[in-house]
């Protein structure tokens, strides 16, 4: 079987537009995908540079095949199958910078440069005090090496106020875009780039407040030889996602000049402010995956689809979203169980199998992000722990030990993070080991040891897991025991 490289269909060379930190699923599934429909629809004719954020791992895939993937969209459309196959061509370059740092540093100089795309997890929008020094290449932060890539466009051309880019972060912090350019302004500083730099930085290039949605659980494992028999072709980087695409950014319609979103039909909205947008989709959507995933992989599951289709989990999540994650949005009750209801139809989704072990990775900073914040709005709110996601919370802490009835955890974390959990877990007593976990700022950003109740509530479900035979079994015995009587 032949395998996809670029023929006689995909010769054109595109101008490089567009340089992409993140080579992952989602944002190959989800911002290629729409730069590739605006190349077809718009005529953009945007190159994209995909550029690795992270060291460890290859882009050897993307190199063999061209740039080139296939992208498989499934899903239900008012009630009908929906199927389309697309392939994607807007990858120009895939480049290491822990192997070729000059060609790296080269893409400073394209010519038409104009955007800067990135998915780099919530773990990757932050300062590495690690990285004292320009020269100190390739940098170990994303922001860092943002910031060596502006610096060299900005003494390439001059300073030229055209040479300036639009940055579109599609991680899924809080005002991602703005804590970037905060990050970089920060290494701008330290790395005594001078005024002129930070003048260019402040007043030519533009740092764009995203919003991203869309499930892309990727390879389709299960499934490949079926694929490769109905494409007529072998693709390692074939994609699957779902059919639904949302994209809110927070700008003014002078975006919409420089990039046609308005000339393809795709749910994207360039708005004055994508906060009520943000709230409602991390902590529903993303939330409800976060939590799920230690849950669920110690009750035994390996999908989405199947931790919903399971009678305990699927109702646990379901209660936890509706009794205990949206009464701290500040939204029109109606609203939220619409959004809500789309949510557990899209989770329900026969086409894709969304593997809990691919949403692992890095899962401290994603629920420190997407549902920490939700038990302390709702403690401040009732006086009271959410019952549920403070059990889901001991499922994470548990879950960080690494193994649950003698197979190993798929956990996908900073050493750092994981050094943590190994020291905490090897003290002597569960009080010990939530203590020292619920102290350390570098997980949470505060002390948690000052949140009434939650030490307590803690270690009682941490025992409730320990001393009885399944998770449901675990959850029960602790709402026996945590529920007034």
């Amino acid at each position: 079987m032949k395998r996809l490289k670029r023929s006689e269909n995909y010769t054109q060379k595109l101008p490089i537009k567009i340089v992409q930190f993140g080579d992952g699923n989602f944002i190959r599934g989800f911002a290629d995908y729409i730069v590739d429909k605006l190349n077809a629809e718009a005529d953009f004719n945007a190159g994209v540079a995909v550029v690795k954020a992270r060291a460890g791992g290859s882009i050897q895939l993307l190199q063999d095949q061209d740039g080139l993937f296939t992208l498989l969209t499934k899903g239900i459309s008012q009630g009908i199958p929906v199927e389309h196959t697309r392939i994607i061509s807007c990858i120009q370059k895939a480049i290491n910078p822990y192997e070729d740092y000059n060609a790296y540093r080269d893409l400073a100089k394209e010519e038409e440069l104009i955007i800067l795309l990135s998915n780099t997890t919530e773990a990757g929008i932050v300062f590495n005090e690690n990285d004292t020094l320009l020269t100190g290449h390739p940098h170990q932060s994303f922001p860092a090496k943002v910031t060596a890539l502006l610096y060299e466009r900005f003494l390439y051309f001059e300073g030229d106020n055209t040479k300036g880019l639009t940055l579109l972060p599609l991680e899924l912090i809080a005002n991602n875009g703005d804590v970037l350019k905060k990050i970089i302004l920060q290494y701008v500083n330290l790395w005594q780039l001078g005024n002129a730099f930070t003048t260019w930085i402040n007043e030519y290039n533009y740092f764009h407040n995203t919003l991203v949605d869309r499930i892309v659980p990727g390879y389709p494992k299960d499934d490949v030889t079926t694929y490769i028999e109905k494409l007529g072709y072998e693709d390692t980087l074939m994609t699957v996602s779902e059919t639904f695409l949302f994209w809110a950014i927070q700008a003014d319609e002078v975006l919409l000049q420089k990039i046609l979103f308005n000339a393809i039909n795709e749910n994207i909205l360039v708005v004055k402010d994508i906060e009520p947008y943000r709230v409602r989709k991390v902590r529903i959507l993303n939330g409800a995956h976060t939590l799920m995933v230690p849950l669920s992989l110690l009750d035994g599951n390996e999908t989405v689809k199947q931790s919903i289709d399971n009678n305990f989990i699927g109702l646990f999540i379901k209660e936890a979203v509706y009794q205990e994650i949206n009464p701290t949005i500040n939204l029109p009750e109606t609203e939220l169980t619409i959004f809500s209801d789309e949510v557990f139809d899209r989770f329900r989704n026969p086409f894709i199998h969304h593997k809990l072990s691919s949403i692992a990775l890095n899962s401290i900073s994603k629920f420190k992000v997407r549902v920490l914040p939700v038990i302390l709005d709702y403690l401040a709110k009732y006086n009271t722990l959410p019952l549920r996601l403070t059990f889901a919370f001991a499922c994470l802490l548990r879950f960080y030990k690494g193994d649950w009835n003698g197979n190993t955890l798929p956990i996908q974390d900073d050493f750092k993070i994981i050094n943590i959990f190994k020291h905490a877990w090897d003290a002597d007593s569960i009080d010990e080991t939530v203590s020292y976990i619920l102290s350390q700022t570098l997980l949470w950003d505060t002390d948690l040891l000052i949140v009434d109740s939650l030490k307590k509530q803690l270690i009682t479900a941490l025992q409730c897991l320990e001393n009885n035979g399944s998770i449901e079994e675990a959850f029960i015995a602790y709402k026996l025991i945590t529920l007034p009587k």
